[in-house]
């Protein structure tokens, strides 16, 4: 076999491969959890109550969109005395804003079935650039989108006043999620 016709061979199969689409997100299904370091003990957490949209193409990630809100009520910090505190102005201050939303501008291959995300995340009235690493793990007919990113309290004023800076809890949190979207 000649080397062009090899190489027709390897364009055509490459060309060939099948676009995989993912549509909304299966909320019983998905998780979001946190941890961060207080008094230098490592915690725990969850938001149980999410809703997200979905519209990804891995044949063309960059026209990818992705809307998540949180309620941000629906912490789960370990305790109740900490889930009631989190609720109050200094922390997420939830009678004022509710909800945390991540909406993505976009995505980049970055091969082996691994994506950045970029796109805003607002919380308490305040939106920044979060960029996150994503996995796609994909599996009978399902895409489950595992990702993690470090989100900054101080950016957001969560923890502010007398709760700023690291000296009780860190300023750094570690948030994972897994989405799990069916195929389109």
């Amino acid at each position: 076999m000649s080397f062009l016709v090899l190489l027709a061979f390897a364009v055509g199969a490459f060309s060939s491969a099948q676009a995989v689409e993912y549509k909304d997100v299966n909320r019983a299904a998905s998780q979001i959890s946190f941890t961060f370091q207080q008094f230098g003990q490592r915690v725990y957490g969850t938001f149980s109550d999410f809703e997200g949209t979905l519209d990804f193409d891995t044949q063309q990630p960059e026209a990818a969109h992705a809307l998540l809100k949180i309620q941000l009520a629906s912490i789960d910090a370990g305790s109740e005395d900490a889930n009631t505190q989190l609720q109050l102005p200094a922390w997420f201050d939830t009678a004022a804003f509710p909800v945390g939303v991540y909406e993505s501008n976009g995505a980049t291959a970055l091969g082996d079935n691994r994506y950045k995300i970029t796109g805003n995340l607002t919380i308490k009235g305040i939106t920044r650039p979060v960029e996150i690493n994503v996995l796609l793990k994909e599996q009978s007919g399902i895409g489950v989108f595992d990702g993690e990113f470090v989100l900054k309290r101080g950016d957001f004023k969560i923890g502010d006043g007398e709760w700023a800076g690291n000296s009780v809890v860190s300023d750094a949190i570690h948030i994972k999620f897994k989405m799990v979207s069916p195929q389109r």
